[in-house]
């Protein structure tokens, strides 16, 4: 008898609900997102835009957090990668950054915010 591994089965049951395409965002990169927004009966298209400060790499719960400020106030949603509700990911800017988590940009404002962009 074959033994089976618990480890394949999740992957075989992952691959069924993972998306097909690879967006290659990384951290500080600031990107506009689509997602779908479903309001009683109807549905929507949605956009934001923000830096992305942290990324996790982990199989079919791939997320991201996109930051954004709107009125001066720091506004911080996650994101699950191979959600069906993400339409579109567009980069917009790519930045150069030393850290894998850039959690310092909530004490920051204004043009203490900025990163070294990549040509």
């Amino acid at each position: 008898m074959k033994k089976i591994n618990n480890q394949e089965i999740i992957k075989k049951v992952e691959s069924l609900y993972l998306k097909k395409s690879n967006i290659l965002a990384e951290v500080g990169d600031i990107i506009k997102l689509k997602t779908t927004i479903q309001e009683g009966e109807k549905t929507r298209l949605q956009s934001y835009e923000g830096i992305i400060i942290a990324k996790n790499n982990i199989g079919l719960n791939k997320t991201i957090i996109v930051r954004s400020v709107m009125q001066g106030i720091g506004i911080e949603r996650n994101f699950i990668l191979n959600s069906p509700k993400i339409e579109s990911i567009e980069i917009k800017r790519s930045s150069k950054v030393r850290r894998s988590k850039l959690y310092f940009l909530r004490k920051l404002s204004g043009k203490a915010t900025r990163l070294k962009q990549i040509f």
